[in-house]
């Protein structure tokens, strides 16, 4: 039986339960619900329509014309920017574990973009990134400013160049989402990368000063292995961040030029609220899921292999 305790503690843990049904486990078993049903349709359903069981979605949506080019932004996005927000993120960490001047200032400012609104940071990416817009000169002639990024390198003697604005490459629109991701990430993986450190026994480096080891080799010999734990979470996290790019896509490129720096939430945005497909809309967001879950299955592989086990 049930004493009177345990009915203190489910009543306490009560209202988080079922706001995490409400808004988490439901939510789930309605997408999986919706990408089942065949051109499933919420403003059909309102008007009482059935829908057959099928997966008439899934491929709808893997014949889409865009399907494969969301899907490729969508893996390059995570092949790029996980590894190099992961490495920023460890030596910034290992840097600031090794400053006591001014530590907690320092990991303030370094956490800062973590807690500002993502639209916010997007709008500043844009503005830097962006040709801020032409006017008329003295002699009525058209003059073009520059934003910020080029500004310094025109600064530094190289040409300007059309970062996101109409009639930029593809190339220009990928490195302007790769810079803002990889800035946008460091925040959470050097807070978490710093507390494995801080947590890594001091006499491993102790040992180390006595035997007078260089400190690439402590990096590469300790604090590497070390913090494979810790590393398996954040990529793990920083995988699931890089298949869930919208927001940066939609204030930065709106997916051109033409449609071609889209990625796979940004079709799943497309389809669920313009043309009001939610079926396929489901479809696309099982799809990202079970891509998650293959990285982190084969990441867990690599991490956790005889030889590479995660202490």
């Amino acid at each position: 039986m049930v004493n009177s305790k345990q009915w203190k503690a489910w009543l306490y843990l009560a209202p988080a339960l079922v706001l995490l049904m409400v808004f988490t486990v439901w939510p789930i078993i309605n997408t999986v619900r919706m990408s089942l049903l065949e051109n499933y349709s919420g403003l059909k359903a309102a008007g009482g329509a059935t829908f057959n069981l099928g997966f008439g979605n899934f491929v709808k949506v893997v014949k889409y014309k865009r399907f494969v080019s969301c899907l490729k932004n969508t893996v390059l996005l995570c092949l790029w920017t996980v590894p190099i927000s992961t490495l920023l993120a460890l030596l910034i960490a290992v840097a600031l574990n090794s400053i006591k001047f001014l530590q907690k200032a320092l990991q303030t400012i370094f956490f800062l973009p973590y807690v500002t609104n993502s639209i916010a940071i997007g709008m500043v990416f844009a503005a830097m990134f962006n040709i801020v817009g032409s006017f008329y000169g003295t002699e009525n002639e058209i003059v073009v400013t520059a934003g910020i990024i080029n500004n310094i390198i025109e600064f530094f003697g190289g040409h300007r160049v059309n970062w996101i604005n109409s009639g930029s490459t593809y190339t220009a629109n990928m490195a302007v989402m790769v810079v803002y991701i990889v800035w946008n990430a460091l925040p959470f993986k050097i807070l978490i990368l710093l507390g494995g450190l801080q947590a890594i026994n001091k006499q491993y480096y102790e040992a180390a000063k006595v035997d007078s080891t260089p400190r690439w080799r402590v990096f590469t010999r300790i604090t590497v292995p070390l913090l494979k734990s810790t590393t398996f979470y954040v990529l793990v996290n920083m995988v699931i961040g890089s298949f869930g790019v919208f927001i940066q896509v939609m204030m930065l490129t709106s997916g051109n030029p033409r449609g071609t720096t889209s990625v796979l939430q940004y079709l799943l945005y497309d389809k669920s609220f313009n043309l009001f497909q939610f079926g396929q809309g489901a479809a696309i967001g099982m799809i990202t899921a079970l891509l998650v879950l293959l990285t982190t299955v084969v990441l867990n592989q690599v991490f956790h292999t005889e030889g590479g086990k995660a202490e």
